[in-house]
């Protein structure tokens, strides 16, 4: 059994990579509010036929919102769930094809582009903070279409075609995908330079991490953002994007997060890494049905943390 494993993945991720392309050709035949429907009952349909996921979703939102919402609200956002991501993976899809900024301004509004020009203009450099949060792939788009070239720190995807897709995408406009954990003195100059990093801090991956809390829980936390900043001075400027009501994308760029240096190393490191996650958690509870609730947020225990 163990012996075709590896082939029945292999043929998994060829039948995702090709549904994918389909995908993205299918995306610009039909308008923007069509296809958005369509990827929102794709979603829903995922809700009703995916088991397991849709019950990892109703026991995260269940201990997130533990006292706050009952099992039918808990059931309703977590269909929610499912319909959002649809439409937000959708919305990325389509914006394969946007080549100028005015373009995506037809789909994305952007609110407080000058926190950012404030931020940049100390000329320390600028870490955008950000989270799995709607289809926040087009922040990247939309700060490399303003002339930016912000190197993205992502973990990889497990197929390599898929990898290439998403790293042709985010590299389309001048902006430089690099694989999380490497190149950490690539960044360190980049930043020194006055450039601009990107980097999402609100999963469970097995980089160097330090346990904060969470919607009222420890969670094992990447504190790549705070060591950058700290040994650098950059500006850590809140990001984040959601789908509103009006059938837009909406990017908010929040004022720079005050930097916590005391001199003690490990106790800043934690502290900012407390204060990003905090701004992450308020910006979920703005938006619930649109952050990636099937991810293992507290999958690892104190003790199993990369240190």
């Amino acid at each position: 059994m163990a012996n075709h494993r590896p082939l029945a993945k292999q043929f998994k991720y060829s039948a995702l990579y090709w549904l994918v392309r389909l995908l993205i050709w299918l995306a610009n035949l039909m308008p923007r509010a069509w296809w958005l429907r369509f990827c929102g009952f794709l979603g829903t349909l995922a809700y009703h036929f995916s088991a397991p996921t849709r019950e990892r979703v109703q026991r995260h939102l269940g201990l997130a919102y533990a006292g706050e919402k009952g099992i039918r609200e808990i059931n309703a956002m977590s269909k929610e769930v499912f319909s959002m991501l649809g439409k937000n993976a959708g919305e990325i899809l389509r914006a394969v094809r946007i080549r100028t900024l005015a373009d995506l301004e037809k789909i994305l509004v952007t609110h407080g582009y000058e926190n950012f020009e404030e931020a940049n203009a100390k000329g320390k450099g600028v870490i955008f903070l950000t989270c799995h949060l709607g289809a926040f792939d087009l922040q990247v788009t939309n700060m490399s279409l303003r002339g930016l070239k912000p190197n993205i720190i992502g973990t990889p995807l497990k197929d390599e075609r898929l990898n290439e897709l998403l790293f042709n995408y985010r590299n389309a406009y001048g902006a430089v995908a690099i694989e999380r954990g490497k190149e950490t003195l690539r960044l360190i100059k980049a930043l020194l330079k006055g450039g601009a990093v990107a980097i999402l801090i609100d999963q469970d991956t097995r980089v160097k991490s330090r346990f904060v809390n969470f919607f009222g829980r420890p969670a094992a936390t990447p504190v790549g953002a705070a060591i950058l900043a700290l040994k650098t001075g950059a500006a850590v400027v809140p990001t984040y994007v959601h789908l509103a009501e009006d059938g837009k994308q909406h990017m908010h760029i929040l004022p720079a997060l005050p930097l916590i240096a005391t001199g003690d190393e490990e106790r800043d490191i934690v502290a900012n890494t407390q204060a990003y996650t905090d701004f992450i958690e308020h910006a979920i509870r703005q938006h619930p049905t649109q952050w990636v609730w099937m991810h293992e947020r507290w999958k690892t225990r104190p003790g199993e943390e990369v240190t």
